[in-house]
């Protein structure tokens, strides 16, 4: 995933760190970090202000910091399990201090530099193997923009008044032991670019809200959500959304189709999917990685798929597709791995052949092409599953013209006749 976002956010709290210490000559410092964390698959980023010895300008200051102090100190009280010691500095009322928490200067409500505070800007708990719930009280740190837990032990679910949280950017959960219904409360968070709840034991469905959120990364993999992907999936603006590993059920929704060309990687597989690949994909997208892998799928292969110029890693594998492949999308200029296997494929063309001596992943075994080994033995190729299935599939054009070289050719065309 592109993290320059982040970066970039980074170099300007750098600065804002360096100015702080200028004007109000903080002892200790304040210091800027990026703590990278594992957790349930990918890198995350903390960022915090991590100020010693704040020194409170008034009213607005004593008040965040109070509240910072009763919304810690209620749950320090629900962590049942620290064998790292952590909490052992969770002790007072300079919460700045706190292991695991960042702090941040921000404004007064006029905009007054002058008036600077410390507040609670982040919380990184990252492989910290707590064990406990997490408390309502938390929703006082309304300037917080991550919190980070993934690889502990918490359990229960996400109160409903972590809705107060508008500031918070990134919200990893992943790698616990969090239950009950899609936690709600992310739905109203304005803020939120980056949701990760994956490796923890989610179930119900998926709300369509949550494809309608301004999201770069969404992470719901490997829980046990249920139910039909919402038909509205094509509206995400994510680059990157996993949906692997549930019990997902019904067919891909014809959207996915016509996502834009922000969308670089998504995972359908492990499910419980039936239907067929919908028609459009890759006609707008910048894909470079489908993995549609051990569902149900049925039909043939869409030749839109052909438009995923930039695809490295294409997983078809362990589905009922059939058909045969074709050479459009067996010359991929990108294609590291094209994996077919355990399908109901009936051949491949002469592009395709070529795979085998270009250095590319390519997986045909347990198909039903003739001339090839490891394939199903014939009676199960009597009959291929699906065979009733309609798919949708729209006459496309020979050459395909992929809508992003298509949209990005109109706005050339329109540039140049605006010109004078």
């Amino acid at each position: 995933m592109d993290n320059t976002w982040r970066l970039a956010f980074l170099m300007i709290l750098t600065l804002h760190s360096t100015t702080i210490v200028a004007e109000f000559g903080v002892v200790g410092g304040v210091g800027v970090g990026v703590g990278v964390g594992n957790g349930g698959g990918g890198g995350v980023v903390w960022v915090g202000g991590g100020v010693n010895n704040p020194q409170p300008s008034g009213s607005s200051s004593e008040s965040k910091l109070d509240g910072a102090y009763t919304a810690l100190q209620a749950w320090k009280s629900a962590i049942t399990d620290d064998p790292k010691k952590i909490l052992g500095t969770w002790v007072g009322p300079n919460v700045c201090s706190y292991k695991g928490v960042f702090c941040d200067f921000t404004e007064d409500e006029m905009g007054a530099s002058a008036s600077a505070f410390p507040v609670v800007a982040g919380i990184d708990l990252n492989h910290a193997n707590l064990q406990g719930t997490l408390v309502k009280e938390l929703s006082l740190l309304t300037d917080m923009s991550l919190f980070h837990l993934n690889s502990n032990r918490f359990t229960g679910t996400v109160p409903d008044e972590f809705r107060d949280l508008d500031s918070l950017e990134e919200f990893d959960l992943s790698n616990n032991q969090f239950s009950g219904s899609f936690p709600s409360a992310t739905l109203y968070m304005p803020s939120l670019i980056y949701l990760d709840l994956r490796f923890n034991y989610f179930s119900g469905t998926i709300p369509q809200e949550l494809f309608y959120k301004n999201l770069d990364a969404l992470f719901l993999n490997n829980n046990q959500f249920e139910g039909e992907i919402p038909q509205n999936l094509g509206n995400s603006p994510a680059s990157v959304i996993n949906l692997a590993n549930n019990k997902l059920s019904g067919n891909i929704p014809a959207s996915f189709g016509f996502m834009g060309s922000k969308l670089k990687e998504i995972l359908f597989l492990n499910n419980q999917l039936t239907g067929c690949i919908p028609e459009g994909v890759g006609l707008f997208t910048e894909i470079q990685v489908l993995d549609v892998s051990y569902n149900t799928l049925m039909g043939h292969v869409p030749d839109t798929l052909s438009c995923l110029q930039d695809i490295q890693v294409l997983n078809l594998a362990h589905n009922k597709l059939s058909g045969e492949l074709s050479d459009v999308i067996c010359s991929l200029r990108s294609l590291a791995n094209l994996t077919v296997a355990y399908n109901f494929f009936s051949g491949f063309s002469q592009q395709c052949s070529r795979l085998f001596f270009r250095n590319v992943g390519f997986d045909v075994s347990l198909n039903c092409i003739p001339g090839r080994d490891m394939q199903r033995p014939q009676p199960e190729c009597s009959v291929i599953p699906g065979g009733s299935l309609s798919c949708l599939r729209i006459p496309t054009p020979k050459p395909l013209v992929c809508g992003s070289l298509a949209v990005s050719a109109s706005k050339h065309t329109n540039s140049t006749s605006s010109s004078p």
